[in-house]
């Protein structure tokens, strides 16, 4: 392969961060206040718990499947344990550092389930995951019918708490969110869990005849992304100190546009967590330019609506220009092997 295809193929596997940047631009020229210190950290901030979502949604589909129930787990996950903790069993459950990682486990649970009957009964997983979501949010609704609060503090911290760095004051949450995709970094790039997990993607049959365990990887894809997502709620209930039934409605769309923006294929095994970190941010400065300029909330959701489908026609058209790249590469041996026999 040659060093133009390379750089070729790669910039279109980062060209989310050409967009980011020319995005932060026009802001800076059309968006008033939005290059100030606390506008970008605000940005960061109100990106983490999509960001995490992005990554849970992304996760599954580079296994060359879908996950729509992510932010029912989002509110599931942290209510039932915080119910757990507060009204049905607070002398057994009521340490905050258990709930934490019951929140977690309820979470994996729930992505288990999902998995098994995805890679195991060979269940469509848009129907799957799409009813796994009514049936979560429709718990919460039952399970919730009002907001509980106040969380305790160790619960919440994560969500809310922030920290003095460089002579800012800097959310946790963002530090943890930037952990968590450098740790995803490593896991798909260095791995060999994630070399096969992203060949399961690629191709299963090919991978399965090589002697992976396919529905290993699909089931393993399916439980992270549900962790990945009871720790967002985990970070939606401890910023606004809470548990209540619209924690996470709606978001898993915006997910499943910022995993597309950031270079992840519908197709599966093509992506990665630092392109699913720009799209998320992506996303994040999208919503945080049109709250700035006053847009109503209407068209604020009309607007996330057009992006969700430029994110699928990016898709589209990103994996054309990939197939014609790769083309016209095999061609040019083609023709330079006909002239060396010639």
């Amino acid at each position: 392969m040659s060093f133009s295809l390379k750089f070729k193929l790669a910039l279109l596997d980062n060209v989310i961060w050409l967009m980011l940047f020319c995005f932060f631009i026009l802001c800076l020229i059309g968006v008033p206040e939005f290059a100030s210190a606390a506008n970008i950290v605000n940005i960061f901030y109100h990106s983490s718990i999509m960001s995490i979502l992005v990554l849970a949604e992304g996760f599954v589909l580079l296994s060359g499947k879908l996950d729509l129930s992510i932010d029912g787990i989002l509110a599931f996950a942290p209510g039932a344990v915080i119910l757990l903790a507060t009204k049905w069993a607070p002398d057994v459950f009521g340490n905050p550092w258990l709930c934490l990682v019951l929140t977690i486990i309820l979470g994996g649970l729930v992505g288990f389930f999902n998995g098994f009957c995805v890679a195991k009964l060979d269940m469509n997983p848009f129907m799957q995951t799409l009813s796994m979501s009514i049936i979560l949010r429709g718990l919460v609704l039952f399970l919730i019918p009002l907001s509980i609060f106040p969380l305790n503090p160790a619960y919440s911290y994560i969500g809310k708490a922030r920290l003095s760095l460089l002579g800012r004051s800097i959310p946790v949450t963002i530090i943890a969110v930037l952990l968590i995709y450098s740790v995803f970094g490593f896991i798909l790039r260095r791995t060999v869990f994630g070399r096969n997990y992203m060949a399961t993607g690629g191709n299963e049959r090919a991978s399965y005849v090589a002697g992976i365990d396919t529905t290993r990887m699909i089931l393993g894809g399916y439980i992270i992304a549900g962790m990945l997502a009871a720790f967002a709620g985990i970070l939606t209930a401890g910023r606004q100190d809470s548990v209540s039934n619209t924690m996470g409605s709606g978001a898993v769309m915006l997910a499943f546009a910022g995993a597309l923006l950031g270079g992840t294929s519908m197709s599966g095994g093509k992506g990665s967590a630092f392109g699913m970190l720009g799209g998320s941010l992506l996303l994040g400065m999208f919503s945080n330019s049109l709250n700035l300029l006053g847009v109503t909330v209407t068209l604020v959701h009309a607007s996330q609506g057009a992006l969700i489908f430029v994110a699928i026609l990016a898709d589209r058209l990103r994996i054309r220009a990939r197939a014609r790249l790769l083309r016209n590469e095999q061609l040019k041996k083609l023709k330079e092997s006909e002239v060396a026999l010639g």
